[in-house]
Parts: structure tokens; sequence; C-alpha cells
């Protein structure tokens, strides 16, 4: 399936502001829900309400949702951060706590 036939079968975002994530050494990043980062807040919510928080199960998922997408950031990396992030996950990374804020 493509990302965008995946996107449209995820719980909707709309009344969300931005997701901030909290990695296994505390760093922080955050996810913006704007054009060009919408279907990644979509995903790594759905994630997180399914897993709790994004681990390794939950970044294959995760992988797995965003299709195409995925071959590209395996083959240009740098270029997807919210994919290379589940990426490092699946190599060992640690799990990353998700902060869902509303608008």
């Amino acid at each position: 399936m493509a990302l965008a036939d995946t996107l449209a079968a995820l719980p909707a975002t709309d009344h969300l502001a931005r997701l901030v994530l909290t990695g296994p050494d505390g760093r922080r990043e955050v996810i913006e829900n704007r054009p060009g980062s919408q279907g990644s807040v979509r995903i790594y919510a759905y994630l997180a309400g399914k897993h709790g928080a994004i681990d390794a199960r939950a970044a294959a998922e995760g992988i797995d949702l965003y299709a195409e997408h995925a071959e590209e950031a395996r083959a240009q990396p740098g270029r997807h951060p919210n994919i290379d992030r589940l990426l490092a996950i699946l190599r060992g990374g640690g799990a990353w706590r998700v902060e869902i804020l509303a608008a």
C-alpha cells in the first residue's frame, strides 16, 4: 500500500499541534503538525497510541507504514529524518517516548 493510502486509513490528527519525542538519552525532538510533516505526525501518533512508545516493534511497523518513502530513506540518509529515527531504533537505538500536544 502506498503512503497516501496508509495515511487515509489512520486516525485524523488535525486536533494536534505537535509531538514531542524524547530519546533514551533524554534528547528531545519535535514534529510539528504542519505541511511537510503531517504524515509523520499521523504515523507517530498512531504508533504511540498502539505501542505506548516508539520501540523496535513500533519502529518496524512504522517503516512499513511509510511504504515507498522508507526505501528512499534507506538510499538517502538524512532526507527523511523521521524515518531515519525509526531505522536507528531498529538498529538498537532504544525506545523514544512520545508526548502528544493538542492544538
